[in-house]
């Protein structure tokens, strides 16, 4: 399966350069700690989508598919830690909740399709 034009993976990368855009204005301070927890979040999405989609079988590509959905969950909780610390403006921070939300339908549907399919 060609992941590259998967609609899970292409929001997913959407999200990756939201966040990128909104890190950009966090405290200096930070690019070696939320900052850098967050990008490495977000990364981790589209890319083990990526990987899962590289597996032999639905039970390997499930695993990866987890994965992702497990940085997903880290990254929406980073997002309400940089809103609670004033670091992301309440606009760009319900962006990235509404980005957010859509990828998590993907990726829940994406891991269902491939449930079926075991």
């Amino acid at each position: 399966m060609e992941y590259s034009k998967l609609d899970v993976w292409l929001e997913a990368r959407k999200l990756v350069n939201l966040l990128y855009d909104f890190s950009k204005l966090f405290p200096k301070e930070e690019l070696f700690g939320l900052t850098n927890q967050m990008r490495r979040a977000s990364i981790s999405i589209p890319s083990n989508i990526a990987e899962g989609c590289g597996r032999q079988t639905s039970k390997e590509t499930i695993h990866f598919l987890h994965i992702s959905r497990g940085s997903l969950y880290e990254l929406e909780t980073q997002f309400y830690l940089a809103f609670d610390q004033k670091y992301i403006e309440e606009n760009n921070f319900n962006i990235a909740l509404a980005q957010i939300e859509i990828c998590k339908k993907l990726l829940n549907g994406f891991i269902n399709y491939y449930k079926k399919i075991m």
